[in-house]
């Protein structure tokens, strides 16, 4: 089977119909319009967008320049909190913003009007303390509903804010800081995870003598066991009693930074890529009206992690965009049992659902009869993102919850989802990432920058601006310049590859270093892991490739299965990938482990996989691990 035959037989599922129950005429009549003024130019559609929000400043112009340095709305300004907070809160007060539950089970609610008191009062208290416009504010704690309230008065008094995962280990937390250069840090004293308390305030003093730009930190007392304050040290509570004057509201430049993101990986140097305030603003309220759809007495759980950039989007800045009630939960979602997500759908009576792709994997994990205890009635969307969506999985959560599953994809850059199918109108297809919604444009190209036909693999790039593209590097620009518009001159690279099939669906294959020489054959690693999980007893799968002195590379394959013994799944796998790819597909090795290591976003960190293949242990970045206890288990599974 040649290459074209293998990605045929891949992204070969039909087109299927959306229900007529979740059928929205009034919905497909707008996008019908947003495509229109899409096909016309884009910038109409934009200027659409511009016109759901309230300005301070009306612009002067959609946008100029092009990919690698382009503004939005010159003349204008704008402010995120306005938006987001205010504008409800004089609209909507009595709507509930969001709805928070912690592990161990206690909850918070706030509505439009809390939510814009608790944020004024926060923001008049960090002017207090000298943080001002442009000062960088880092927000080092979990889905908190001080997380929202943190970096909406962040918006307020134009601060640039950073979220640092709460995860983060002491060197991890020290280099961010030092490079964002951050003026505060707003901190919770502990989270819950998996029933204990992880100590973060502890860490960020561990962390404090390498930053020496921070001048305050702000104590937010989560487990209520009382905090001894230190030096520089000021409580939360106290600074919402001190100020309730508030801060007045900064209009902002569209374009001047709203706030930085650091990836990680196995570079030496954390990379802060930086989003804009009109931008971002814009982008991500769009991508939440495709996306989720939402109407008035709906319920949007954004179950992923505030270090995640998706939180931000669909719910701190895109969903409070729209008006929404956020559910927000702080904990793992097998804590304390496997139920932990029904309980928390129904308690809130959820009508839409976002995560990663790993969360429907675990739930079918846990099987159907624990799904068919826990009926959700009011559910009416899945969507997912960050990682490949498999086919199996897909149409596993199809039948068990019988709502569309809309499948989309972005990037920490693009600072947004840009192509899936729009909730409510467009039909789905297991496993693809749909079309562009407007506004958006790219192609598939081959090593040369040329533009390969249907069927045929490439490498992915965005071909004209869009608001929530990152606009820089923080304090490199040249590094954005390199890594994102070196390889491709006048376009964006993904660095991801992908391939269009002949509805016009894309399929995003994995990362371009993802994709392993065999024998002279290149083999995409998200391509081979799509036939693993078709195995009856495999629920998650991962591939990564290791050095072989023969083939160049060979394929490794890691599954956790069902059932009972495994002992006749490795060679059960090995025979499928061949009978389905071809030989030279077939994994060298299939292990059965337990756990992965996983970010707590639930992405497999195949990095550090591939390194205790070849090393014995994992030597790059693991500050994003969800469960270190994951590489043990991984480890041992390696040696067995």
């Amino acid at each position: 089977m040649d290459d074209r035959d293998t990605l045929a037989a891949l992204i070969s599922a039909p087109l299927q119909s959306l229900d007529e129950r979740w059928r929205s005429p009034e919905r497909a009549a707008e996008l019908a319009e947003a495509r229109a003024l899409h096909d016309r130019d884009p910038d109409d559609y934009w200027a659409w967008v511009a016109g759901k929000h309230r300005w301070l400043t009306p612009w002067r112009s959609v946008r100029s320049g092009e990919l690698g340095d382009f503004h939005y709305f010159e003349g204008g300004r704008i402010n995120v909190a306005d938006n987001c907070v205010d504008r409800w809160a004089e609209s909507t007060p009595d709507r509930l913003a969001v709805v928070w539950e912690g592990e161990p089970g206690d909850s918070r609610t706030l509505t439009y009007a809390e939510l814009a008191d608790e944020v004024n009062r926060l923001a008049g208290g960090l002017r207090s303390l000298g943080i001002g416009h442009g000062d960088v504010v880092a927000v080092y704690m979990p889905n908190l509903v001080e997380a929202f309230t943190a970096i909406h008065a962040c918006n307020k008094i134009g601060a640039i804010y950073t979220v640092l995962f709460s995860g983060f280990g002491r060197d991890a937390v020290a280099s961010r800081l030092a490079a964002a250069r951050a003026k505060a840090v707003v901190v919770a004293d502990a989270i819950y995870r998996r029933g204990k308390p992880v100590e973060l305030l502890e860490t960020l003093r561990a962390a404090l003598p390498d930053a020496p730009s921070v001048e305050s930190v702000v104590v937010v007392d989560r487990t209520q066991r009382g905090v001894e304050l230190a030096p520089g040290e000021v409580s939360y509570a106290a600074l919402l009693a001190e100020h309730p004057e508030g801060a007045p509201t900064v209009a902002l430049d569209p374009d001047e930074p709203a706030f930085l993101i650091f990836t990680s990986g196995t570079e030496s140097r954390p990379k802060g890529v930086v989003h804009s305030v009109g931008g971002f603003l814009l982008g991500t309220w769009a991508n939440v009206h495709w996306q989720a759809g939402p109407v008035e007495g709906d319920v949007y759980w954004v179950a992923a992690d505030v270090g995640w950039l998706t939180f931000p989007i669909q719910a701190v800045i895109g969903g409070l965009a729209h008006g929404s009630t956020i559910a927000c939960y702080e904990g793992a979602l097998d804590t304390p049992g496997p139920s932990r997500f029904y309980d928390v759908c129904a308690k809130h009576g959820v009508t839409q659902v976002l995560c990663a792709p790993t969360v429907l994997r675990m739930l079918r994990k846990f099987g159907d009869d624990l799904a068919a205890s826990h009926p959700l009635p009011r559910l009416a969307l899945i969507t997912v993102q960050g990682e490949p969506l498999d086919g199996e999985t897909f149409t596993w959560a199809t039948e068990t919850y019988g709502v569309p599953i809309v499948n989309a994809y972005g990037q920490t850059e693009t600072g947004s989802t840009w192509t899936y199918p729009v909730t409510g109108v467009d039909d789905l297809k297991a496993g693809s990432a749909g079309t562009p919604v407007p506004g958006h444009a790219f192609a598939v190209v081959d090593e040369e920058g040329r533009e390969v036909p249907a069927g045929v693999k490439g490498n992915l790039v965005m071909t004209r601006p869009f608001p929530t593209l990152a606009r820089t590097v923080w304090d490199d620009h040249e590094r954005y310049l390199s890594t994102y518009f070196g390889r491709f001159p006048g376009r964006y690279a993904t660095n991801d590859e992908a391939v269009v099939d002949a509805d016009g669906h894309l399929w995003v294959l994995g990362r371009a270093d993802d994709v392993i020489n065999v024998a002279a054959h290149r083999l995409s690693t998200m391509e081979i892991e799509a036939v693993v999980t078709t195995h009856p007893r495999v629920v998650e799968a991962a591939v990564v490739g290791i050095p072989d002195a023969t083939k160049g590379t060979v394929p490794i394959a890691f599954v956790t299965v069902t059932g009972g013994s495994a002992d006749e799944v490795p060679d059960e796998v090995r025979a499928l990938v061949a009978d389905t790819i071809g030989g030279i597909a077939r994994p060298d090795r299939v292990i059965v482990t337990a756990a992965m290591p996983k970010t707590r976003t639930g992405k497999i960190m195949r990095r550090l996989m591939r390194e205790v293949l070849l090393h014995g242990e994992a030597r790059s970045d693991t500050s994003a691990l969800e469960d270190p206890g994951s590489l043990d288990t991984l480890s041992a599974a390696v040696r067995a």
